[in-house]
């Protein structure tokens, strides 16, 4: 299940190519037939809860803005940002922890919602810095590629990470891989390096200043 949020008052991001993306992928799939993608565009916080209520997933991807400790950034009733906390999503995922054996979390600096996610979900896929939005857009092209092949969700994080490398793209060690143990998450080690790319988030001063912060205007980021 894909949920996506681009609060208006926040960068264009192109999360409907990252979408179309998955569905190419999983349409041309051998192991097709075993997956049934639903999407939930401008999500608010009460569009995440019903779509987990009436979908139950096995896999929750969440692609958008993301602001470290601040939060994901969803959509109020207006459609400007309301950042939900890690403690906040940590809570909601536990409740559904009996199916729900992923969560992919493509937004920037996402490892602090990971790292809270994984004390309850068995693989957790965050990013430890930002991440530029073609970089996250391959990772997925990747994950979801090898998923439909039939391959584990260890496997499908490494060939994700693989798009972006062969790409040419220098954030291959943005995604990391939280994994839950008998007593909380713990995360796959990878080395930070420094991002040279335009992000899909820059930190979050105040949210009325997040479409401020674009380092260049006309290019999608996913940051807040």
């Amino acid at each position: 299940m894909i949920l996506a949020a681009n609060p208006k008052n926040t960068s264009p991001l192109r999360l409907d190519e990252e979408v179309r993306e998955i569905d190419a992928g999983l349409q041309r799939s051998r192991k097709r037939d075993r997956f049934r993608l639903v999407s939930k565009l401008a999500v608010r916080s009460i569009d995440v809860r019903r779509a987990l209520l009436d979908y139950q997933p096995q896999i929750v991807h969440f692609c958008g803005h993301g602001a470290g400790d601040g939060g994901l950034a969803l959509e109020d009733e207006a459609g400007n940002v309301q950042l939900v906390t890690a403690e906040a999503l940590a809570g909601l995922f536990k409740l559904f922890d009996a199916q729900l054996e992923c969560v992919l979390l493509n937004a920037c600096y996402s490892e602090v919602q990971a790292n809270a996610i994984s004390q309850y979900i068995n693989y957790v896929i965050g990013m430890n810095q930002a991440i530029g939005d073609k970089a996250a857009i391959k990772f997925s092209q990747g994950f979801y590629d090898a998923l439909g092949a039939g391959k584990s969700l260890e496997f499908a994080y490494e060939f994700g990470r693989s798009a972006i490398e062969t790409e040419g793209i220098p954030e291959h060690l943005t995604p990391v891989l939280k994994k839950k143990t008998a007593h909380r998450g713990t995360a796959t080690t990878t080395t930070d390096r420094q991002n040279t790319s335009i992000p899909r988030f820059k930190k979050l001063e105040a949210a009325k200043s997040i479409h401020q912060t674009t380092a260049n205007p006309t290019t999608a980021t996913r940051h807040s």
